[in-house]
């Protein structure tokens, strides 16, 4: 057999998306490359290591053990790797950040500068909703997570970030004309939320239920740049974070429409199980945080002051 470490790569990106749209994009690959990469690779085997039905891709039982024969071998290429490096006088290793969707437009900016003084760290980061964070700290299947609402009965240790704000919000075309109180805007304007098990759902229909506002229509999608897509063409309004909106409420795209009790103010918590054994990456990048996390807010965040 002749399979290669990049082949072994794709093929579990692959087992683990389901997907070889998902994984190309993950790998930064184009589709026909992966799909010719997972075509050799399977001729090294008589077995099948996929199956197609319905037009959707699933991996076979053979197929889910070699991917996990291969998930072993990388982790032991990567580990020499991390060796080698730490041996140069490097700090090397893996750091597992799971981060709330909205965390996105948040987290990037504390890691960029620690990336750059240590090249030898290889950082993988899931971007979900809060309930599958949350999930995937508790299982200790990541370093650290980022939310701004505090998991439940789990002993955390936590840095907080910075403030999470949110308002209601729609498009700048839409009239407010002859709606003058919160409980109209509920009422008359259709509403759109985010799917289920995301915290800024959560915040938003604890906001309606403490208000006793009864809503007029609601749509669901499943992430913050599918509600503000749907808010800007016009679908409806939203009680969105505002740090997913900067560009929009400066290009005058977006408006936000005041509400008595908004906006919601949560707080950006960086948190890691308290049993955690961290890394020497994960132990630099705490120290990093404590010492530049001022210092970022001031230089990336002060817009944030202005509303």
């Amino acid at each position: 057999m002749n399979y290669t470490l990049h082949q072994l790569k794709i093929f579990l990106k692959i087992s683990e998306t389901q997907s070889i749209t998902k994984a190309s994009e993950e790998l930064h690959l184009t589709q026909p490359a992966v799909s010719i990469q997972l075509k050799n690779f399977q001729d090294q085997f008589s077995i099948p290591l996929t199956e197609v039905v319905g037009r959707k891709l699933f991996i076979t039982d053979f197929g889910k053990e070699i991917a996990e024969a291969a998930e072993k071998i990388l982790n032991e290429v990567y580990a020499i790797n991390y060796k080698t490096l730490f041996h140069e006088g490097q700090l090397a290793g893996r750091m597992k950040i799971s981060v709330v969707s909205t965390g996105k437009y948040v987290i990037p900016y504390f890691l960029s500068e620690f990336m750059k003084e240590h090249p030898g760290i290889d950082l993988i980061m899931d971007v979900t909703n809060k309930t599958k964070v949350v999930e995937s700290l508790a299982q200790n299947e990541v370093d650290f997570a980022l939310v701004s609402v505090l998991p439940k009965k789990m002993k955390i240790n936590r840095v907080e970030l910075m403030e999470n704000k949110l308002f209601f919000v729609g498009p700048s075309a839409m009239s407010l004309k002859n709606i003058n109180d919160g409980k109209k805007l509920f009422e008359e304007l259709p509403l759109i939320f985010r799917e289920q098990g995301s915290a800024t759902r959560g915040a938003m229909e604890n906001f309606i239920t403490r208000n006793r506002f009864s809503i007029r229509k609601k749509m669901e999608l499943t992430s913050n740049e599918a509600v503000k897509q749907a808010v800007l063409a016009g679908l409806g309004s939203s009680i969105m974070p505002l740090i997913g909106i900067k560009n929009e409420l400066n290009n005058g795209d977006l408006q936000i429409i005041p509400v008595k009790g908004l906006p919601i103010i949560t707080t950006w918590n960086l948190v890691w199980l308290s049993s955690k054994n961290l890394s020497p990456a994960a132990k630099a990048f705490l120290e990093h945080i404590e010492k530049a996390k001022t210092k970022i807010i001031d230089e990336k965040f002060n817009w944030f002051g202005d509303y």
